[in-house]
């Protein structure tokens, strides 16, 4: 499994990331420390996450290969991922982006930085 970022989503991305940080693709399920909430809705919802090198990673056990580097993800949640994805950033609305060979995943992928005590704050896809 695997996922390229665009440029764009790329930048957006890898301005918050440095060798003591890990990335995150959470599936907001309610489950675990950094799911925001449960679905209480019927799309599917990711998020994608920063954590430091230090922080707790329980549940997330596999992972996705990306252009910028690993993200690690709840095993489950890849029966709602594709085998070949992208990311591209909608610079309209400073959100993302994620698909796959079947088309659209999630249209508004969230983005924290959970190592910036603000990064829950100015996630865009609130």
């Amino acid at each position: 499994m695997k996922i390229q970022f665009d440029s764009a989503a790329a930048n957006k991305v890898q301005k918050n990331l440095d060798e003591s940080k890990k990335l995150l693709l959470t599936f907001e399920d309610g489950v675990g420390a950094y799911s925001q909430h449960a679905m209480i809705h019927m799309q599917v919802q990711f998020t994608i996450n920063i954590v430091g090198n230090d922080m707790p990673i329980d549940g997330y056990n596999a992972i996705v290969h990306s252009n910028i580097g690993d993200l690690l993800i709840k095993d489950y949640s890849a029966a709602d991922l594709e085998e070949n994805m992208t990311i591209k950033l909608n610079s309209h609305l400073g959100t993302l982006q994620l698909s796959g060979d079947g088309g659209a995943i999630d249209d508004n992928v969230g983005f924290i930085d959970f190592t910036d005590k603000n990064g829950v704050k100015n996630n865009p896809a609130k």
